[in-house]
């Protein structure tokens, strides 16, 4: 099988890239920005909240190895899917939850596991994040990408 494409926005994107790294069958990780309005957005633009875009992560997979059910039990295990705009510390629509579906499989599948997670009573509140078709994705700086791995002590 082809190695496939998801995208996900949970809030701040390095730590949401560092996590789905280390994930069996993730081939590759890009950050970005998408969902938004303009054209080529910096990261000042995007931190500014004015440009619609979320702070996001592109991930190249293989779904021999990784299933897409999978990556979406991770996405929902690393962050809070329940507070509208917001990832702990960082507020604004630059950081809301939300899955970006590549095709109908996915868009189907997203659907089944927040409704699953929402019947489980593990959540306190509903899930807000947002299920929405894959835009233009527009990579971050250079200074962004692999930000863990460049900046450990």
């Amino acid at each position: 099988m082809t190695n496939k494409i998801a995208t996900f926005a949970a809030g701040c994107f390095w730590g949401v890239e560092a996590s789905f790294k280390k994930l069996p069958g993730v081939i590759d990780t890009v950050v970005g920005y998408t969902g938004g309005e303009v054209e080529n957005p910096s990261y000042r633009m995007v931190c500014s909240g004015n440009t619609g875009h979320a702070e996001a992560i592109r991930i190249t997979y293989d779904p021999d190895k990784i299933t897409y059910k999978d990556l979406l039990k991770a996405f929902f295990d690393l962050h809070n899917p329940t507070t509208p705009n917001r990832q702990g510390p960082d507020v604004g629509s630059q950081y809301r939850s939300a899955i970006f579906y590549h095709d109908e499989g996915q868009h189907k599948t997203a659907e089944e596991t927040i409704n699953e997670l929402d019947q489980s009573g593990n959540y306190r509140y509903p899930i807000v994040t947002q299920i929405v078709p894959a835009d233009d994705f527009y990579e971050a700086e250079e200074y962004h990408q692999n930000y863990y791995d460049k900046n450990r002590a």
